[in-house]
């Protein structure tokens, strides 16, 4: 079979190899990949020896969809045929995040072997059914950043507010779940360009944070003074403060951003404020089923920005680190487009 692996911590480590199908044990799945997805977070095993350093080779990528083409003797849940797409942490059921899932030891394109390739074994509890509403493309775009999202703003209500901070993956995704919640949204970018795409995916505000860097005042005037109810940071602890000033009383500040890891914080914003703050790590395979049932039920499709075809990966991860689309970027592993 095909596939890639990451043998040095940047582009160049990149390697295309050929490699037999991954033999089936008792209680695994074997899936032909379908599709794959980037993420903000796949960058950071490019950056050299200041990035995310790989334990050995590994065929990169944490997000893919694909079907069940054959199933070990123990295996009862899924069948040949079944549509199928990986949980993150293959082994987080359930619960809270396991001490293992933050060592990242079981998460897929890190402890153990990722999803760009043609075939992959999976235990059968690391999967989970496709909402029937996508195709694999959209549902390979699904176990982080969808996840993440969902685990942020679950709990949202009709008659609150979310504030989203940029347009990447995990943002748009916490946009189209919170207006399908039936709360009122805005949204923070520096384009103007992507701020009304945004307004099309269903943001009721849009703030051009270089043109209103008080966009955090910006939201209490929305909100008539009060503030947020909710709060999705998804870029980093240089936007904390204003996201905790734009939060009304014991409102939530879900933090998800890794786009800048260094910054300081002044604790008495969040005393003074009564915000609660949340660090939000992708989720379980139990909320990746309840999310599942959720995009099906409200029919939402993921943006989709860029595909690339299984052998222009390279380009792929090149845009990724470049700047992604607005829109997620997807690789059809399968060979049915073309980049």
């Amino acid at each position: 079979m095909r596939a890639f692996r990451l043998t040095a911590p940047h582009l160049d480590g990149l390697r295309r190899s050929d490699e037999p199908v991954p033999e089936l044990a008792q209680n695994e799945v074997l899936v032909k990949m379908r599709a794959a997805s980037l993420n903000y977070k796949d960058g950071f095993y490019l950056n050299g020896e200041e990035g995310i350093q790989l334990p050995r080779a590994t065929i990169p990528l944490s997000d893919g969809a694909g079907e069940v083409v054959a199933v070990g003797p123990l295996v009862r849940r899924f069948a040949v045929g079944d549509r199928v797409v990986g949980n993150f942490v293959q082994d987080w059921i359930y619960g809270p995040i396991p001490a293992h899932a933050v060592d990242s030891s079981t998460t897929l394109g890190h402890g153990i072997d990722g999803v760009l390739a043609e075939f992959r074994t999976f235990h059968e509890e690391g999967l989970v059914r496709l909402p029937q509403n996508l195709t694999y493309e959209e549902a390979a775009t699904l176990p982080c950043a969808a996840v993440t999202a969902w685990n942020a703003v679950r709990n949202v209500r009709a008659w609150e507010t979310v504030l989203i901070t940029g347009t990447g993956g995990v943002a748009l995704f916490a946009l189209q779940f919170a207006s399908a919640l039936g709360a009122k949204t805005i949204i923070i970018s520096s384009s103007d360009e992507k701020l009304a795409r945004a307004k099309h995916v269903g943001a009721d505000h849009v703030v051009n944070y270089k043109n209103d860097p008080d966009w955090h005042l910006r939201a209490r005037e929305l909100t008539g003074g009060r503030g947020v109810e909710h709060v999705v940071d998804a870029v980093g602890p240089d936007t904390l403060e204003r996201s905790i000033a734009a939060t009304a009383r014991e409102g939530t500040v879900h933090f998800v951003g890794l786009m800048n890891p260094k910054g300081a914080l002044n604790p008495m914003l969040i005393l003074g404020g009564t915000v609660n703050l949340r660090g939000v790590r992708v989720g379980s395979r139990k909320l990746f089923e309840e999310m599942n049932a959720f995009i099906e039920r409200h029919d939402i499709h993921p943006v989709i920005g860029k595909r690339f075809a299984f052998e222009y990966s390279r380009e792929a991860f090149e845009q990724q680190v470049r700047g992604a689309p607005f829109g997620k970027i997807v690789i059809d592993i399968a060979g049915d487009r073309h980049a």
